[in-house]
């Protein structure tokens, strides 16, 4: 796998417009683009054909999450769209998540489509361990946490998880080294964390077991992006 497959850019913006420009600015650069639920909810499907009009890949983070019929559906729709991945909470159960999965494999098959990778997002990166104690309700540590829920992804069979770059060490000892660990939350030394709570550089990332980072403000809002992500590879390459 390349930097330029590495470094997922996350398109995080509302207009369509501008989205696509962004995508025609850093294509060269950049094989796999990110639409989030601003993006998808503005854009639509369509935001999806034009990215995979000019030759470049989508990862689509709707964060799915709900009862397991629905969101096998919508699983469905992704791969139908030619998505190369999405994901799901995997808060959302075993069942939900193995009826996704086992559901879009079928109809992968049936209809000669690419199978996306399915992913199951653990703990959100804006979520510290207080918050997932004092107002999610969950008692034992986060790493605990992430460790039960990637367990249940692997299980269902999933590809793999988003999870943070500081559980990664984590997640690829206990899950091996063939599931997919995504990681947003990334950020240079050079920008500030916003309002991600656990967050690594790309090359701490890397070396941590990370296979994709993650990356949006923290390349957009810099006066130069192309040489940010110059230096992100660089980095990516040291690791």
């Amino acid at each position: 796998m390349t930097c330029n497959e590495k470094l997922i850019l996350a398109l995080d913006v509302p207009e369509y417009d501008y989205a696509l420009e962004l995508v025609d600015k850093f294509r060269d650069r950049i094989e796999i683009f990110k639409v989030g639920l601003e993006l998808y909810t503005v854009a639509g499907p369509l935001i999806i054909r034009e990215i995979h009009r000019r030759g470049k890949k989508v990862f689509l983070d709707l964060k799915l999450h709900d009862i397991p019929t629905t969101v096998s559906r919508a699983g469905i729709a992704a791969a139908r769209m030619g998505v190369f991945m999405f994901n799901v909470h995997a808060s959302g159960g075993y069942n939900m998540m193995k009826k996704c999965m086992d559901d879009v494999v079928k109809v992968c098959l049936k209809e000669n489509l690419n199978r996306p990778r399915i992913l199951a997002v653990t703990v959100l990166t804006s979520i510290s361990m207080e918050v997932l104690r004092d107002e999610v309700g969950i008692q034992h540590s986060l790493n605990t946490h992430v460790k039960h829920l990637s367990s249940l992804a692997l299980r269902a069979g999933l590809d793999g998880v988003v999870a943070s770059a500081n559980e990664a060490v984590l997640i690829r000892r206990h899950c091996g080294r063939g599931f997919l660990i995504v990681t947003p939350g990334i950020r240079t030394s050079w920008t500030p964390p916003d309002d991600q709570m656990r967050t690594m550089t790309p090359k701490q990332a890397i070396r941590a077991g990370a296979d994709y980072i993650v990356m949006g403000r923290a390349i957009l809002s810099q006066v130069d992006p192309v040489k940010t992500i110059e230096l992100i590879k660089t980095e990516i390459d040291a690791a």
